[in-house]
């Protein structure tokens, strides 16, 4: 029996092979316990040649670390159709998705990893941050800059996203659909707490709730709320 002669890629289909199983291996273990002699026998190659595409770990890692930011930006853009309660429901099962599929790598990503604190890599992250601030403020209706109220709400719900994150992945001891809703009436009550001191964002946050269905995360929000304050 005979076998066809592997097929010889070019230089930037290596690089994306290379890429995707770094991205592969980081997504299961922390990149500092990846080496390069397993990314090669992964990729069926020889090391040498994986230093012929990458300086180092380092830059394999930031490339593939590129790749993953794109991806996770993506995750919270959403067609702008539908109460804004459902739209971040599902923004956040996609975030989530990603989060469950790259624990260990968003893990060392956040936490620290051999990229961080480098320039690419705040870059990247940063990227990130900005990529959902853009999608939130663009779901919200909001077009030029933001009021300095709602840019907080916004900047400081997404840090509260990726910790919440942080902290299902060490364990997972909260079921993932509950944090997905608990997440999106947190950002209504952070934006509810900052509307009241903002008529500008009172104004936008009750066109926004006059669109909410009954079972939206909002309304469920509001019934909890009430319901809590008629027990005390």
């Amino acid at each position: 029996m005979t076998t066809g002669a592997r097929r010889r890629m070019g230089v930037e289909e290596r690089r994306q092979q290379l890429i995707g199983v770094a991205l592969e291996l980081f997504s299961r273990r922390s990149p500092d316990e990846v080496s390069i002699d397993e990314i090669a026998s992964r990729a069926g190659i020889s090391r040498p040649l994986v230093y012929h595409y990458f300086p180092g770990k380092l830059s394999l890692y930031e490339a593939a670390l590129r790749r993953a930011a794109d991806d996770l930006a993506s995750r919270f853009a959403e067609p702008h159709e539908g109460p804004l309660g459902s739209r971040l429901r599902r923004v956040m099962v996609r975030f989530f998705d990603f989060v469950d599929a790259h624990g260990p790598g968003f893990a060392a990503l956040m936490r620290g990893g051999p990229a961080v604190g480098s320039s690419t890599t705040n870059a990247l992250i940063d990227s990130v941050r900005q990529a959902a601030y853009d999608q939130m403020l663009s779901h919200m209706g909001v077009v030029g800059p933001a009021p300095v109220r709602l840019e907080l709400v916004v900047r400081s719900w997404i840090s509260l996203v990726e910790s919440t994150a942080l902290i299902w992945l060490d364990g997972r001891r909260v079921p993932r659909e509950e944090l997905e809703t608990q997440l999106v009436q947190d950002f209504a009550a952070l934006a509810a707490v900052a509307a009241a001191r903002d008529e500008e964002l009172a104004a936008l946050l009750r066109d926004l709730i006059k669109n909410e269905p009954g079972d939206g995360p909002f309304t469920d929000l509001a019934t909890r709320l009430i319901s809590l304050a008629s027990e005390a």
